[in-house]
């Protein structure tokens, strides 16, 4: 029979493998320009309102370093589209942001009234226990972002998908890879 003392390292190198899930870049948008040249007035506050950002994800910033730059700013510097003391500055033309922490980051562009045209973004990140499926929704003022009339703020997330993406499936068949050499070793001995 397979020794507990060989297949535990095993198993809790599998437990650590499985259990920190992969960052991931969004591209701002979701297209090439949509930070740079947004298709309405709204559309960076639809496209986050539907993306579940998670700590350690990366936002993807693409514009003409030439004539703008992104500022990470406070909520109310946000609602005023003001750009006079942000808290972080990224210049460029590409930049990218890591989400750090839970909670609200607030985003606009440097370049004069593009702020008030649409270029701006809340991103709203969850902490690591919000992500599994069946927790509370958080409150609707909580996702919306300030801008946003209450009628239209969302009531809830939708569930992060099952199976978590791609390193679902490696931890899956890396899983399946410990069970079969498992049972194989307990059937040698």
């Amino acid at each position: 029979m397979a020794s507990l003392r060989t297949i535990l390292p095993v198993l809790t190198l599998l437990f650590l493998f499985c259990s920190f899930s992969e960052a991931r870049d969004f591209l701002v948008g979701g297209k090439e320009n949509s930070w740079a040249s947004p298709s309405s007035a709204n559309s960076l506050i639809q496209w986050a309102e539907k993306t579940r950002f998670r700590v350690g994800d990366f936002l993807v910033f693409n514009y003409d370093p030439n004539t703008d730059s992104v500022l990470q700013v406070t909520r109310e510097e946000y609602e005023n589209c003001s750009n006079s003391n942000p808290v972080k500055e990224y210049k460029g033309g590409k930049t990218k942001v890591e989400l750090d922490r839970s909670g609200p980051f607030y985003f606009i562009s440097k370049a004069e009234g593009k702020c008030k045209k649409g270029q701006r973004l809340t991103v709203i990140v969850l902490s690591h226990g919000h992500r599994a499926p069946g927790h509370s929704p958080l409150p609707a003022p909580e996702l919306a972002p300030p801008s946003l009339p209450s009628e239209l703020a969302p009531t809830a997330l939708a569930p992060a998908p099952l199976g978590g993406g791609a390193n679902g499936v490696r931890c899956g068949f890396i899983s399946l890879l410990v069970g079969i050499v498992s049972l194989v070793g307990m059937i040698l001995n």
